[in-house]
């Protein structure tokens, strides 16, 4: 029954406030060991989320861990995900080089592995070759927490709100941002979901 009504019961990324303005806050995040796959959406029948059940293999939430040590990784949350268009070279007339083709977006999709996993090497290694393990350095991120379903609308005016917000206050945004759901989209109530819209800053 917490899953269905947002109760988060797992363990988060470690993180210290260093600014709490009106509309966003900005987190300095530690170190931390993640769990990646990137696709292109059709490779799941053009779903969006078809990297999950991947990444949750790999974890051994629902089954016999797919990695070497078949060792078995508690789930953290949220769940990260980000898209970045696939750019194509195309001359036209000498004048624009590059079309970004919109259509085919690589997406991301991460798990934070529990702070257990101090390293890369601690973790065990994935036997489905799509699963990348990498250390993420300490990071700022301008953050804007919302409830409910997070759709594409949405989540755009997120970012474009907080976007202006943190250059209005002089911060430098040094990245795209990031996705987070701390709850199971098929799982949980809309209306008891947590996202969080996170841009990377200086």
């Amino acid at each position: 029954m917490g899953l269905v009504f947002g109760k988060i019961g797992v363990e988060t990324p470690k993180y210290e406030v260093i600014k709490t303005a009106q509309n966003y806050v900005i987190r300095q995040y530690a170190p931390s060991v993640v769990a990646e796959i990137t696709y292109d959406p059709s490779m799941f029948k053009g779903d969006k989320d078809g990297g999950f059940k991947v990444l949750v293999d790999y974890i051994g939430i629902f089954g016999k861990p797919q990695n070497t040590k078949t060792e078995q990784i508690s789930m953290t949350s949220p769940v990260i995900t980000k898209e970045n268009a696939s750019v194509s070279s195309e001359k036209i007339a000498m004048t624009v080089p590059v079309v970004t083709n919109e259509k085919n977006k690589m997406v991301t999709m991460q798990f934070t592995l529990p702070a257990s996993y101090g390293k890369v090497e601690d973790a065990p290694k994935p036997i489905d070759e799509r699963v990348v393990i990498r250390e993420e350095g300490e990071k700022k991120y301008g953050v804007v927490t919302f409830g409910g379903a997070a759709s594409d609308e949405v989540v755009k005016e997120k970012v474009e709100k907080l976007k202006l917000s943190l250059e209005k206050d002089g911060f430098k945004v040094v990245g795209d941002f990031v996705l987070g759901r701390y709850n199971p989209p098929r799982i949980t109530i809309p209306m008891f979901r947590t996202n969080e819209v996170k841009i990377p800053v200086e």
